[in-house]
């Protein structure tokens, strides 16, 4: 089992909790009170920092229960928090974007993360021809 250090920014939300069974996601909270008009961008502040293992980074992405319940979507889609970012005032956060006029809460459950390892090192090998089945280009079967 790995041990992270992490560091809260306030004592207002609720401490991360891995429920050991249930998902390999651990469920990230608002840190402030936010409200936001439609349209409109903030980068909405998670309350902690980590010192994430040599080798992880952490993928951060919406619940999800996080448009239908605050009309908002990640403006990265997924997060990532790579190893160097892991100082004192490093503190995560999720930019959001509003589809609606919201109001988020301290404590409310907007998004997720999960530790990854780092992709290993590689290289590329330029060929003329792939050995593969050809399916007929992106997002398709092949089939007609």
């Amino acid at each position: 089992m790995e041990t992270i250090k992490i560091k809260y920014f306030t004592d207002a939300i609720e401490k991360l909790d891995y429920i050991d069974g249930k998902s390999d996601w651990i469920d990230l909270r608002a840190a402030a009170d936010v409200t936001m008009t439609a349209g409109e961008f903030k980068l909405i502040p998670l309350g902690v920092a980590m010192e994430l293992p040599a080798g992880y980074e952490a993928h951060i992405v919406p619940r999800s229960s996080t448009f239908k319940n605050f009309g908002i979507i990640q403006t990265n889609h997924q997060g990532v928090v790579d190893g160097s970012y892991c100082g004192d005032n490093d503190q995560w956060f999720m930019p959001a974007y509003a589809v609606r006029d919201t109001e988020i809460h301290v404590n409310d459950r907007i998004c997720q993360f999960r530790i990854m390892e780092n992709q290993p090192r590689i290289c590329f090998d330029v060929v003329e021809h792939l050995n593969g089945a050809d399916r007929g280009g992106f997002g398709t079967t092949g089939k007609s």
